[in-house]
Order: structure tokens, then C-alpha cells, then sequence
């Protein structure tokens, strides 16, 4: 089961495997109170798609059809998220504020074949 979380909710024990899926480190959260097991930069959408998506919903359609052709090369990492999620829960962490539209959603979406 794949589940999506901003990174500055507390942890919890249902969690299970919290994989931090931003290019840049959440502001004001330490490396020991986030308790994440696994950090994948690489499943972040590109510096150049963050910010032209700049978190803006009339984007969002266009930015995960963007985020998808960037995630297509991307399928041993893939496949580990999708491995574990077979074998437990994974949460997908990010530090955007948009709980609907952010690059975790996308990439749940995408790993679920949506």
C-alpha cells in the first residue's frame, strides 16, 4: 500500500518505510525528528518542472504528464517503491503544502499505473 504524507506531520507507526521524495531537504525539520528511512532526489520532478509548475492547480494536469515522461527512466528505483508496497505500507513524504496537487500524488498515481 503506497500512502502520502507532508513531512512535517508527526511519524506514526503506520507509516511503515517513509521515503522522502523531494530534491530539496524540507526546511525547519531535522534529519532525526522526520524519521525518514530513505531519501529518492531522483524521483523528484526536475529543478526546471518544479519550478515552472510553482505549485499552481490550473498546472497540474500538464505537470504530472510532464513528471510521468521524467519518471519513465527512471524503473529500478520504481520497482523497489513498488516491491515494498506489496509487502507493506510505504509513505511517500513531501513538503509541499497542496495536499491534492504535489509531486507525491503524482508519483503514487504513477506507481499504481493511473
Amino acid at each position: 500500500m503506497i500512502r502520502t504524507k507532508r513531512v512535517y506531520e508527526e511519524p506514526s507507526e503506520d507509516d511503515g518505510t517513509r521515503v522522502l521524495v523531494d530534491r530539496l531537504w524540507p526546511r525547519g525539520v531535522s534529519k532525526a525528528e522526520a524519521k525518514i528511512d530513505r531519501w529518492e532526489k531522483d524521483l523528484a520532478p526536475s529543478s526546471e518542472l518544479r519550478r515552472w509548475f510553482g505549485h499552481d492547480p490550473a498546472r497540474w494536469e500538464e505537470f504530472f504528464r510532464r513528471y510521468r515522461a521524467e519518471l519513465d527512466g527512471k524503473e529500478e528505483v520504481l520497482a523497489r517503491l513498488r516491491q515494498e508496497a506489496s509487502e507493506g505500507t510505504v509513505t511517500l513524504l513531501y513538503a509541499a503544502r497542496n495536499e491534492e496537487q504535489n509531486n507525491a500524488v503524482a508519483l503514487k498515481r504513477y506507481i499504481e499505473g493511473e
